[in-house]
């Protein structure tokens, strides 16, 4: 079968790779490669689930696609629970599996183009000094730039000078922006920094 969805793929343009076993799997996949992974229940070695069950546990959120000659209705829920993004029975519609591989290698896309975003965001924000994280942190939370300056004890003209070093390197140039960079940024790190507190 493995041969059969490889060419399958590839005769829509799909760039493929054929794995024998699990552990053959587990010596060569690159994670850092975008795709999906068309992954049988029953393999020799070791289940699907299993496999899936390890990805999970190992942080490798490569999508799945599961085929099965012996799946039933409680099996595709258990697939689907797991994380699978589909799971499609044998004999199986060779459009089905092309879309479901197609839908699998966009989601991955957007996975990966958010995980780069909110590493991003976190890489700038790591950048702050404390006191310019402290102006951005209750910039964020509404305060105006006179109450900011009352909050931390310090002169509005400091509080404009560390609000402006921040918004530069943050790569902000307005509210809105400054507040997805927190948001992303916080995805990552929880928000958190040390010594910061709530007021």
């Amino acid at each position: 079968m493995r041969e059969a969805v490889a060419d399958l793929l590839a005769s829509v343009g799909l760039a493929t790779r054929g794995y024998a076993s699990v552990t053959e799997f587990r010596e060569r996949d690159d994670p850092a490669c975008p795709g999906c992974l068309v992954l049988d229940v029953r393999m020799p070695g070791s289940s699907g689930f299993d496999l899936l069950a390890t990805m999970t546990a190992e942080g490798n959120r490569l999508p799945v696609v599961f085929v099965s000659g012996h799946g039933d209705i409680a099996m595709a829920v258990r697939a689907m629970k797991a994380g699978a993004v589909d799971f499609i029975a044998k004999p199986f519609n060779d459009q089905h599996l092309i879309d479901a591989v197609n839908a699998a290698i966009r989601q991955d896309g957007v996975r990966r183009r958010a995980d780069r975003a909110v590493a991003d965001a976190a890489r700038r924000l790591a950048s702050l000094s404390d006191g310019e994280w402290d102006v951005m942190r209750l910039t964020v939370e509404g305060l105006r730039i006179k109450q900011i300056a009352d909050r931390l004890t310090i002169s509005e003209i400091t509080v404009k000078t560390r609000r402006a070093r921040m918004m530069q390197k943050l790569g902000a140039t307005s509210l809105m922006e400054l507040l997805q960079i927190h948001s992303l940024g916080s995805t990552r790190n929880g928000g958190a920094r040390g010594g910061d507190f709530d007021l």
